[in-house]
C-alpha cells in the first residue's frame, strides 16, 4: 500500500488463475479498500493455457536450472540466460 501511495497509483492489477486465487485476492482487495483510500483492485482472468502456471513453479524451475521460456515473456527468459542478472 505504501508503494502505491508513493507513486499515486489508483489501480492495482491482480491475475486470477482459479477460484482459490479469487477467494484469496477478494479478501486482500477488501482489506486494501479499507486501508488504501482511492485504490481499486482490478482482476484479470488468465487464459486457460496459463492457468496452471504460478510464480512458485517458475521459481522452482529456475532453482533447478530448468528452461522457463514456455512460462514467462521472452524478454524475461532472455534475461535469465545472462549470468549474474538475478
Amino acid at each position: 500500500m505504501k508503494f502505491c501511495a508513493e507513486i499515486h497509483a489508483h489501480y492495482l492489477l491482480r491475475g486470477l488463475r482459479n477460484a482459490s486465487d479469487f477467494d484469496y485476492e477478494k479478501t486482500i482487495s477488501q482489506l486494501n479498500t479499507i486501508i488504501g483510500e482511492e485504490l481499486e483492485t482490478v482482476f484479470l482472468i488468465s487464459a486457460p493455457e496459463y492457468s496452471h502456471i504460478s510464480s512458485t513453479i517458475v521459481r522452482e524451475i529456475i532453482k533447478g536450472n530448468g528452461n522457463v521460456a514456455p512460462f514467462v515473456p521472452e524478454n524475461i527468459a532472455d534475461e535469465l540466460l545472462i549470468p549474474n542478472q538475478i
